[in-house]
């Protein structure tokens, strides 16, 4: 159903953890009980390290451990462009419209926590 990669990040998630920084969020899909909280540190307008908790289903937590790797490096003006095409090319499936919102849980909420500066 799921590639490997996607399979291989619901299973073995990088990036997970915590961070003590004032960039964080929690974000959460009511519809089907998904739950982010992303930490990041940001220095000189760049994303310099992001890790997340994330409790949801392969594909909320697939696409979260892929946002992990990608952010880092990024400067706050590319992260809020990102979008929702920008996150499923990353998961590289089809995502029906029913799991958009698990796809893009963890953009949302990095957006949510950077948007604070």
């Amino acid at each position: 159903m799921y590639r490997e990669e996607i399979m291989d990040h619901y299973k073995r998630p990088r990036n997970t953890g915590k961070l003590d920084t004032e960039y964080e969020a929690e974000g959460e899909n009511a519809s089907c009980g998904d739950k982010v909280h992303v930490y990041a540190e940001i220095e000189g307008g760049e994303v310099t390290d992001f890790k997340h908790e994330t409790e949801g289903c392969a594909i909320c937590t697939a696409a979260t451990s892929i946002l992990s790797e990608k952010a880092v490096g990024m400067d706050l003006d590319e992260i809020s462009e990102l979008d929702r095409d920008w996150i499923i090319d990353e998961l590289g499936i089809d995502v029906s419209p029913m799991r958009v919102k698990c796809a893009v849980l963890g953009l949302k909420t990095l957006q949510d926590a950077v948007s604070q500066d």
